[in-house]
């Protein structure tokens, strides 16, 4: 089939979303209900195996007493250098406020 310019962006623009609009998949291939199921099929039909499991994940251990650390945060270095006060002497001082 030949479309014109002006008719193939027309037909594809049908299919691009509203901003805001999230599409969810409740059906098809990657509904949830039948996902491993269609899945396996897929792969049967092509042809090809399973993907493997993802390696586990390596635990970080606390070098002092070897314990296993849980990561709460990730920061980059421009969010520690623009949280850091600006005197590092004033960094350990903790004011009581005595009255």
């Amino acid at each position: 089939m030949t479309l014109s310019a002006h008719e193939f962006l027309r037909r594809f623009l049908l299919h691009v979303l509203p901003k805001g609009l999230v599409r969810i998949r409740h059906f098809g291939l990657f509904a949830n209900r039948n996902r491993n199921a269609a899945l396996e099929r897929c792969r049967s039909l092509l042809g090809s195996e399973a993907v493997a499991a993802p390696a586990q994940r390596v635990e970080s251990r606390c070098q002092k007493c070897s314990g296993v650390m849980l990561i709460v945060e990730r920061l980059t270095a421009a969010q520690i250098y623009f949280s850091m006060p600006a005197h590092p002497q004033s960094m350990g001082r903790i004011r009581v406020d005595t009255s």
